[in-house]
């Protein structure tokens, strides 16, 4: 077999990108995401693209968040390792795949090529999860009426309730700061990632009971890719009554109150009750995602 070249690409050559199929046939769905050149690495055998990768950001970002467009040929799963392996960018991998992908052999054996090259790279799968989408045809789910919703403009308020909502949480993301930082990181990431977000600070909303108890807070956002749910968290003592599908259903509304023509999220597959309100509140399941987690960093660039 013939040696391997690995390389960045450029705007002279991004078209390389393209040259190889995609049997997963999420080629469409990633490249409404707007991925920069140099961001864009491809392994060639003789000329010819056998694997390749995209690292993603948002606008203003001046380093990627994550990997998530990967690809290898078949029987290159080694190329498409080294690629990731050799990286100066060692960030997540959201592996995006279609609903149902395993139903499918084709899709099940091209998916799992995406993992073994990833694993091989000394990546580790973190988490599966659904992605939804709502869509106006859907019809919108009626508010129940429990709650009063008001905004919230302090941030050290807000993280008071975000290290209460993450006591007992179940989102792998947020046990994963927990378990490096504390309930102090998980909550200030979440943070973070309202302010990362282009969408209007002043959205985040606080949940009240009549009795004037807080429930929760969600969070209606926009990200660089479109309106979405930003984040759905109830405090502890609040829990078991539900309250979880009226975050959501206040979320939906007062994004199309904002002009959303279609809605964005995701929630973790083990969360069985999260995904039950995604259901509920009338979010199909459109595709399926899997975190996995960098390994070391690069040998050789």
């Amino acid at each position: 077999m013939t040696s391997l070249v690995i390389r960045a690409l450029s705007e002279g050559d991004a078209h390389l990108f393209d040259t190889l199929p995609d049997p997963l046939g999420m080629t469409e769905a990633m490249a409404r995401r707007t991925y920069r050149p140099e961001w864009k690495r491809v392994a060639l055998r003789d000329g010819r693209v056998v694997a390749r990768a995209a690292w993603w950001g948002g606008p203003d970002d001046t380093s990627p968040l994550n990997v998530n467009w990967f690809d290898v040929a078949e029987g290159e799963e080694e190329a498409g390792a080294e690629l990731l392996r050799t990286s100066p960018h060692q960030v997540d991998y959201e592996l995006v795949l279609p609903a149902d992908w395993r139903a499918d052999p084709a899709l099940k054996a091209a998916g799992e090529a995406r993992i073994r090259a990833a694993e091989a790279a000394g990546m580790s799968v973190l988490v599966e999860r659904y992605r939804y989408l709502w869509t106006p045809e859907r019809g919108l789910p009626e508010r129940p009426g429990r709650l009063v919703f008001r905004p919230e403009p302090d941030d050290e308020v807000v993280l008071d309730v975000l290290r209460r909502v993450h006591t007992g949480t179940l989102d792998a993301h947020a046990l994963r700061a927990i378990e490096e930082g504390g309930l102090e990181q998980a909550a200030r990431e979440e943070l973070e990632f309202f302010h990362w977000c282009p969408s209007p600070r002043e959205w985040l909303q606080f949940a009240y009971a009549p009795d004037g108890e807080l429930v929760g807070l969600h969070v209606p956002a926009h990200n660089p890719s479109g309106p979405c749910v930003g984040f759905i968290g109830v405090v502890p003592e609040a829990r078991g009554h539900g309250y979880a599908y009226d975050l959501l259903v206040e979320c939906t509304h007062r994004l199309v109150e904002e002009g959303a023509r279609e809605i964005a999220a995701a929630t973790d597959q083990p969360n069985v009750p999260m995904a039950k309100n995604f259901a509920r509140a009338g979010y199909p399941v459109v595709q399926e995602r899997i975190d996995l987690l960098p390994g070391s960093a690069p040998t050789s660039v």
